[in-house]
C-alpha cells in the first residue's frame, strides 16, 4: 500500500473540494444514507474528490456506495469478478442496459477510490480494470445469447455441435493492463459454419452477426446512465467492410493471404476474454504462425516504421504532440520497443510471447534482449506515463490521452499523484518523453541503419553489376584488388534466379543493402574475400527477406559480418550455410552463453520445449541450430580475443558433450517407445568420451572419438514393450540411433562426424561392449597407446552408476606399477611412428599438431608420465585435459617449475594457432617463425630431459 502525501491545495480546489463533500453529505441526509464522516473516511472520500469529477458524479446517483457498506465494497481489495453473481441481468432491456451501467460506474469508482488512496498499484489498477471488462462482456454477452436463442434457437455446426461465440480482445484488454475510460478493442469470430437449431433458423453467418450487434448495443448505446463501455471492433478482418463475426476458417484464410504488418502487432496482446474460451485458444494457436514466424522475423521493422508514420500522420493532423499515448515519447511508444522483439524473436521463443507490456519487459531483459538498465528506464517511463493517463481519464471518465489545459485540472492531477505543482509533474513528464524518444528512435532508426545513405560510387558499382557493365579495372579503382573475381560475382548475384524473382519491396530493400555491403567489404582487412563471401550469402538468403532487413537494419551487424567474413572463412562458411547464425553476428556476447555443462544442458531443454510437436527430426534440427548457435560465438569470442584457446576449447568440449547427453536422452526415448525399457535401475549404458573430446580440448571441426558400454547384467533381458527386444539387441538399436542422430544430414547441418575406432578390438570389435567385455580387453589385451587413449576417456552420457563403475575399471588399468622405462620407451616408439606417418612439417612448415615440439609432443608426454607414475599418485588419473595434467604433473614433482612453464606456454600458444587455422580453413600447418622455433625447440628439450625420445 502506498502512502499518500498530498501537497497543499489551492484556494480554489479546496473551494471545490468543500463544496462537493457538502454536496454530498446533504445527498445522504436527504435519502437517508448514513455518511460516517470520521477523520479516516472524510479524508479518503475528499482525496477521491480532489482527483475525480466521475466519482462525485457516480456517488451523487448512488449515494448508498457512500454507506458503511458501500465504503467497505469501495475499500475491497477484490477485483469485480468476485461480485459478478451479483450482476443478475433484467430480461427487460432497459432495465438490463441501467444494471450494466450502474455496476460498471460503482466498479469504476472503486478502483479510482483504491487508486488515488494508495490502495492499489498500477498494474493491480489495470488488471482490475481488465476484469471488470471481462465481467460487462460476459454478463451482456450472456444477456444477448439468451435473447438470440428465444426466437432462433442456439447455434450449431454442420455435424450437430453447439456453437457460441468467441469474443478476443486486443490491445491493453487483451494484455489485461486497460486503461480506466479506454475504449476496448474486440474480434468477434465462431468456429464453425452451421446453423440454429430454432424454428426460425438461421445460418451462422447471420446468427453471430445478430448476436454481435446485440452484444454492442448493450455496451455501446447511450442511456440517461452513460455508456457502459466503449467498443471497437475496427480490427477485425477488413475493418470496417468486414462482417462483424466470421468463422475460424475464413479467419485463417484471411491472415494467410491478406493479413498486414500492423495485425501481427495487434495479435501479440489478443486473447479470449468472453465467450468459449477453449475455442479461442484454438483460434489463437491457428493463427500463430502469421503472429510469430518460424525464424527471426527482422522484417517486423517495416510493420512497425507503417504503424509509426500512419501514427505520426494523426498527430500532425489533430496536433496531439503532448499526447500521452501518440506523442513522441508517449506509451505507444514503449510498447513498439518491447513488441518489435516479441516479433523478431517470439518465433524463436516462447517466453517472449507475453501479453502485458510489463511481462513481456522483464521477459526481454530475462533473455538479454533488452538490457538491465534500458529495461529499468523504460520500465519507469511506462508506469509513469501510465499513473498519469489514469488520471486523466479518471477526472471526467474521459477517453482521452490529452492533459487538460486548465490550470485547475492541471493541479488536480499533479496534486493527486503526489506533485508539488503542475510544473513539477511537468518536468519529470518530459524527462521520462525525452528518454522514451530516444530509446524509439534508436530501435526504429539506428545510427547507419537504414536510412543511412551509401557513397554515389558504391550505388553506382551496384547499378553496374545490375546492367552487367561492371568490369575488373572498375572494381579495381574502387579499392577490390584483383578486381576481375569480385565483378564476376557482383554481376551473377544480380542477374541471379533468386533475385530476379524478388518482389518488388524485397529488390528494393537489396538494393539499398549492396552499396552499404561494397562499403564495408571494403574497408575490411580483406576486402576481395569478403565481398566474395557477402556475395553468396546474399544470394543464399535472396528468398528470405527477414536477413536482408536484419542486415540492412542494422549497422553493427553490417560492421562485425564483414570483419568476421574478411578474418574467418571458417566462421563464414558456416554463416553461409547457416543464416540464422546471422543473429549471432549481431549479438556476440559471451556473457549470453550458458557455459557451464548444467547450463547448456538447461538451454537445450529449453529450446527443445520451444517445439509445436516432439518429433526427433524436428529436435534434431533444433539442436543442430542450437549448436552452431553456442559453437559460432565461441569462435566469435576466440577470434575477438574475448577467450583463450584453453577457454575455448573446452568450452566447445563442453558443448560436445552436452549434444551427445541430448541426443543420448532422445534416442533412449524413442527407443522406449518402440520396445519398452529394460527391467531394473537406469539405463545401464553409458558413452565415454575419448581423444580431445575426453581431454577436454576440443576444436572448431572435431570429430568425437566415442565408446559404448552397457551393464552386462542386462544382456539377456528382454525389454518390457510390445515388440520387446533383448538387452543386446536393445543396445545395439540404442547405439545405431545415438550414431546416427549425431551424424545424420539435416536442414540445420550435421551435429558431429563420430569416430568409434577407439573401442575394444577397434574396427572389427563391437559397436557397444558389455562392461565385463571391457574390462577384460583392458586389462588383459589392451596395448600401452590403448592405455595412452584411456587416459584422455570420461563417461559423458547415460547412467550414472554405470559410469561410477568405468571409472573404477579406469583407475584399476591405468593405476598399475608400471616399469618407468619401458612405458618410456613404448610411449617414445609410437610417438616416433605416428610422425613418420602424419608428420607434414618441412623446411618452412611446421606442423602444430604432430610436429616436433608440437601439441601432440606435449601429450605424449604427459601421458607417459601418469602411466609411469599413477601407481604412486592416483590423483593424476581424475585429470583429462592437458591443460589440468600440466599443472597436476608439477604437483606431484613429476615436472619441475621450468619444464611445466614451459608446457603450458607452448601448449596455450600452439592450440592458440591451430584454432586460428581452422577459424581461416587452414591446415594446422603454420609458416616456421621465430616464436615457433623456440616453442618448439624448448618443448623437445624437456621431453628429452624426461627420458623420451620423440
Amino acid at each position: 500500500m502506498t502512502v499518500i502525501q498530498r501537497p497543499a491545495e489551492s484556494p480554489a480546489l479546496r473551494a471545490l473540494i468543500d463544496d462537493r463533500y457538502s454536496e454530498l453529505s446533504a445527498r445522504c441526509r436527504s435519502v437517508g444514507v448514513p455518511l460516517h464522516d470520521d477523520a479516516g473516511v472524510a479524508e479518503r472520500i475528499r482525496r477521491t474528490l480532489l482527483a475525480s469529477d466521475f466519482a462525485f458524479d457516480t456517488w451523487f446517483r448512488q449515494p448508498q456506495l457512500l454507506a458503511p457498506q458501500g465504503l467497505e465494497r469501495l475499500r475491497s481489495g477484490s477485483d469485480a469478478s468476485v461480485r459478478a453473481e451479483g450482476l443478475r441481468l433484467s430480461a427487460d432491456e432497459t432495465v438490463c442496459l441501467a444494471e450494466l451501467r450502474r455496476f460498471r460506474h460503482a466498479e469504476a469508482l472503486r478502483l479510482v477510490f483504491r487508486d488515488v488512496n494508495g490502495l492499489d498499484e498500477l498494474p493491480e489498477t489495470l488488471s482490475a480494470t481488465s476484469v471488470l471488462y471481462e465481467v460487462l462482456l460476459a454478463a451482456a454477452l450472456g444477456w444477448s445469447e439468451q435473447a438470440l436463442a428465444a426466437r432462433y434457437g442456439q447455434s450449431r455446426s454442420h455435424e450437430g455441435a453447439l456453437q457460441r461465440m468467441v469474443v478476443i480482445g486486443f490491445g491493453k484488454l487483451g494484455g489485461s493492463e486497460l486503461n480506466f475510460s479506454s475504449d476496448i478493442d474486440l474480434v468477434l469470430a465462431y468456429p464453425h459454419s452451421g446453423q440454429s437449431d430454432g424454428a426460425r433458423s438461421l445460418d451462422n453467418s447471420e446468427y453471430f452477426v445478430r448476436l454481435a450487434r446485440q452484444l454492442v448495443r448493450l455496451l455501446n448505446e447511450p442511456t440517461v446512465d452513460g455508456i457502459c463501455a466503449r467498443v471497437d471492433l475496427r480490427l477485425r478482418p477488413f475493418g470496417n467492410a468486414g462482417r462483424l463475426a466470421l468463422p475460424f476458417s475464413a479467419m485463417e484464410q484471411y491472415y494467410q493471404s491478406e493479413g498486414r504488418d500492423w495485425e501481427r502487432y495487434a495479435w501479440i496482446k489478443a486473447r479470449p476474454v468472453a465467450g468459449d474460451r477453449n475455442a479461442g485458444k484454438e483460434l489463437q494457436e491457428l493463427l500463430r504462425p502469421f503472429i510469430y514466424r518460424k525464424y527471426l522475423d527482422y522484417t517486423a521493422f517495416a510493420g512497425l516504421r507503417e504503424m509509426k508514420s500512419l501514427i505520426d500522420a494523426e498527430v500532425a493532423r489533430k496536433d496531439l504532440a503532448d499526447n500521452l499515448k501518440l506523442g513522441p515519447g508517449g506509451i505507444r511508444e514503449v510498447e513498439f520497443v518491447v513488441q518489435l522483439m516479441q516479433l523478431i524473436r517470439g518465433g524463436r521463443e516462447p517466453s517472449l510471447r507475453v501479453r502485458g507490456l510489463l511481462p513481456a519487459l522483464t521477459a526481454c531483459e530475462a533473455r538479454g534482449h533488452i538490457s538491465a538498465a534500458r529495461g529499468r528506464a523504460l520500465r519507469e517511463a511506462y508506469v509513469f506515463l501510465r499513473r498519469v493517463e489514469n488520471r486523466v481519464q479518471m477526472l471526467r471518465d474521459a477517453q482521452t490521452h490529452d492533459i487538460p489545459e486548465d490550470p485547475l485540472s492541471r493541479e488536480r492531477i499533479a496534486l493527486g499523484l503526489g506533485h508539488e505543482s503542475w510544473e513539477a509533474l511537468s518536468e519529470e513528464l518530459g524527462r521520462h518523453r525525452a528518454h522514451v524518444s530516444e530509446e524509439f528512435a534508436e530501435v526504429l532508426m539506428p545510427r547507419g541503419g537504414r536510412t543511412a545513405s551509401a557513397p554515389v560510387a558504391d550505388v553506382a558499382l551496384w547499378q553496374q553489376a545490375c546492367h552487367e557493365s561492371l568490369d575488373a579495372g572498375v572494381m579495381e579503382s574502387s579499392g577490390f584488388t584483383p578486381g576481375a573475381e569480385v565483378a564476376d560475382a557482383l554481376q551473377k548475384l544480380a542477374q541471379a534466379g533468386a533475385v530476379r524473382a524478388m518482389p518488388q519491396r524485397t529488390r528494393e530493400q537489396l538494393d539499398r543493402l549492396m552499396p552499404q555491403l561494397l562499403a564495408v567489404a571494403r574497408n575490411s582487412a580483406a576486402p576481395v574475400p569478403c565481398l566474395l563471401r557477402l556475395c553468396r550469402l546474399v544470394q543464399s538468403v535472396a528468398r528470405r527477406s527477414s536477413y536482408l532487413a536484419l542486415l540492412e537494419e542494422q549497422p553493427a551487424a553490417r560492421l562485425r559480418l564483414a570483419r568476421l567474413f574478411a578474418e574467418s572463412a571458417f566462421l563464414a562458411e558456416r554463416v553461409i550455410a547457416q543464416p540464422l547464425l546471422l543473429d549471432d553476428v549481431l549479438d556476440p556476447r559471451i556473457d549470453q552463453l550458458p557455459l557451464k555443462r548444467a547450463d547448456i544442458s538447461a538451454e537445450i531443454t529449453r529450446v527443445l520445449a520451444t517445439l509445436d510437436e516432439r518429433e526427433p527430426e524436428a529436435e534434431l534440427e533444433r539442436l543442430n541450430e542450437f549448436k552452431a548457435s553456442v559453437a559460432f560465438r565461441l569462435g566469435l569470442a576466440f577470434s575477438d580475443g574475448r577467450a583463450d584457446a584453453v577457454a575455448t576449447a573446452r568450452r566447445l568440449a563442453v558443448l560436445a558433450e552436452s549434444i551427445v547427453l541430448a541426443v543420448t536422452a532422445l534416442a533412449d526415448r524413442d527407443l522406449m517407445a518402440q520396445h519398452g525399457r529394460l527391467p531394473g535401475q537406469g539405463s545401464g549404458f553409458a558413452v565415454l568420451g575419448y581423444g580431445s573430446l575426453g581431454g577436454e580440448e576440443l576444436g572448431f571441426a572435431s570429430d568425437l572419438d566415442l565408446v559404448f558400454v552397457y551393464d552386462g547384467i542386462h544382456a539377456h533381458a528382454m525389454s518390457d514393450g510390445a515388440r520387446s527386444l533383448e538387452g543386446t539387441r536393445w543396445y545395439q538399436r540404442l547405439v545405431q540411433r545415438v550414431m546416427n542422430w549425431l551424424t545424420v544430414l539435416t536442414r540445420a547441418g550435421r551435429l558431429y562426424e563420430v569416430d568409434t575406432r577407439l573401442r575394444p578390438d577397434g574396427s572389427k570389435g563391437l559397436l557397444v561392449s558389455s562392461l565385463e567385455s571391457f574390462n577384460a580387453y583392458q586389462k588383459s589385451r589392451a596395448w600401452t597407446w590403448e592405455h595412452q587413449a584411456l587416459l584422455r576417456a570420461r563417461p559423458i552420457a547415460g547412467d550414472a552408476a554405470l559410469h561410477e563403475q568405468l571409472s573404477q575399471v579406469r583407475r584399476e588399468v591405468l593405476a598399475v606399477p608400471r616399469d618407468r622405462a619401458a612405458v618410456l620407451l613404448e610411449v617414445s616408439n609410437m610417438r616416433q611412428r605416428w610422425r613418420a606417418e602424419r608428420d607434414r612439417s618441412d623446411a618452412n612448415l611446421f606442423d602444430l599438431k604432430q610436429g616436433l615440439g608440437g601439441l601432440l609432443d606435449i601429450e605424449f608426454a604427459l601421458q607417459g608420465l601418469v602411466l609411469a607414475h599413477a601407481a604412486a599418485h592416483p590423483a593424476l588419473l581424475a585429470i583429462t585435459a592437458n591443460a589440468g595434467l600440466i599443472e597436476a604433473c608439477r604437483n606431484a614433482g613429476l615436472l619441475d617449475g621450468r619444464q611445466a612453464g614451459i608446457f603450458a606456454e607452448a601448449h596455450a600458444e600452439l592450440l592458440h594457432r591451430a584454432l586460428a587455422c581452422t577459424l581461416d580453413l587452414r591446415s594446422r600447418i603454420a609458416p616456421r617463425d621465430d616464436e615457433l622455433e623456440r616453442l618448439s625447440a624448448n618443448v623437445q628439450t624437456v621431453t628429452a630431459e624426461l627420458g623420451f625420445t620423440f
